[in-house]
């Protein structure tokens, strides 16, 4: 005797829907960047931006709330910056949802990362994300940066719009591998933050797929 299978409701249904039209959207992006991920790989960023937007509902953990500008506004602005990626082991620090450093993992699997944060509210999703999309190359953890310490240093340090220029090298210092990199994503340019600092930089304009706004990523490494 067969059964017919129950048909799902039509909030489901709805919600089904709008994760599954992210992925032409999610190709056509990743081809503007210029990347390249395996299907695997694209099912589970489509997955992360699906479990960010249902925690988000209940932790606020983003104010962006729909799953496409999750797509655009938090993960091509995330992997817009991959070519920048010094290995082996990256920090996203002040990393909240896992931005940039999720969409980054998945991106590059034979790299390192740790995500730190000091809400635990946070680093808990992040948790439960690298259990839900069985993610190896991530380390999350609980801490303010200022008591956080990595013996042989990132080769990368990236943070996302977490504070300015200064207390962001002046907080990470500790943690720079020799010639190590720190990576700064930014909005509009920071001409007042560029000019409170010493430290050589490069200034990279960069181009996010469907979002016709300023971004700037400042290279900051040592003289």
């Amino acid at each position: 005797m067969t059964t017919t299978p129950k048909p799902l409701c039509a909030n489901r249904q709805k919600e089904l829907d709008q994760y599954d039209r992210l992925m032409p959207i999610l190709q056509k992006g990743l081809n503007a960047l210029n990347l390249e991920l395996s299907l695997t790989t694209q099912e589970k960023t489509i997955k992360y931006i699906e479990l960010l937007h249902k925690w988000n509902q209940a932790y606020n953990l983003t104010a962006i709330r729909d799953p496409e500008s999750i797509l655009i506004r938090h993960i091509f602005d995330s992997l817009a910056v991959t070519p920048f990626i010094i290995g082996p082991n990256i920090l996203d620090f002040g990393t909240g949802a896992g931005l940039p450093g999720i969409p980054l993992a998945l991106a590059l699997p034979k790299y390192d990362f740790v995500l730190l944060d000091s809400a635990n509210k946070k680093t808990t999703f992040l948790s439960h994300v690298l259990l839900s999309l069985d993610i190896k190359n991530v380390t999350v953890v609980t801490k303010r940066i200022e008591a956080f310490d990595f013996t042989s240093g990132f080769a990368t340090i990236i943070t996302r719009a977490t504070t300015t220029l200064s207390a962001t090298i002046a907080q990470t210092q500790h943690l720079r591998a020799k010639n190590g990199q720190i990576l700064a994503m930014k909005g509009k340019y920071p001409a007042e933050e560029l000019g409170a600092i010493a430290e050589p930089t490069e200034i990279h304009r960069i181009k996010v797929p469907y979002l016709d706004e300023e971004r700037h990523l400042i290279k900051i490494f040592e003289d």
